[in-house]
């Protein structure tokens, strides 16, 4: 009985430094930045038209577009409040962790958005932002028009990379989420 108890104890005690060690290993891979996107805009010529759009007219479109678009099985969703909010769940082992993070938009000179992290709640752990935002990068196939940088703590969004029908481009001009102000230059081809 002595020796099973013994055997016992020394293989969960084993099992507990694995874990340990492996968590230990993410902690410690260095995380690589996704790569911005050139500035610059199409050399042709555009008539700008703009649009003024409200938080829940761009949900709507969020909404589709996760749903209707997005072809990989996810678990996330994104909602325009008084800030952005990400909310989804991260593969932790057999399991998932619920995540919500928050962050503040900038719209850009070049038109692009810019999402500065600003908090992050996983579950009851206590984690560095930089790292959740690589394993959610890591997890999910987001569009080339979204670079996540774990390292600065931000989300890039290349509206100027988004592709769209008839060739036209969208601008932020500007992003103003508490006062429901928000902004975009419609980009037409004209030559």
């Amino acid at each position: 009985m002595k020796k099973k108890w013994k055997a016992s104890f020394f293989t969960l005690l084993g099992f507990n430094i694995l874990v340990i060690l492996f968590v230990a290993v993410l902690l410690m891979v260095p995380i690589e930045d996704d790569e911005l996107p050139e500035e610059s805009l199409n050399e042709r010529e555009n008539v700008a038209f703009q649009i003024r759009a409200t938080k829940k007219d761009l949900n709507q479109i969020i909404d589709h577009y996760i749903e209707d678009e997005f072809t990989a099985p996810v678990d996330y969703s994104v909602v325009l409040d008084d800030q952005v909010v990400l909310n989804g769940a991260v593969p932790v082992f057999t399991s998932e962790i619920n995540f919500k993070m928050t962050f503040e938009p900038k719209a850009l000179e070049n038109g692009d958005l810019l999402l500065k992290q600003d908090s992050i709640s996983v579950g009851a752990l206590n984690l560095p932002v930089e790292h959740v935002l690589k394993i959610i990068r890591d997890s999910y196939e987001f569009p080339e028009w979204i670079k996540i940088q774990p390292n600065e703590e931000l989300i890039y969004v290349s509206l100027q990379n988004l592709e769209m029908k008839s060739d036209l481009k969208v601008r932020a001009e500007k992003f103003d989420l508490e006062n429901d102000n928000i902004v975009f230059n419609m980009l037409v081809p004209v030559d």
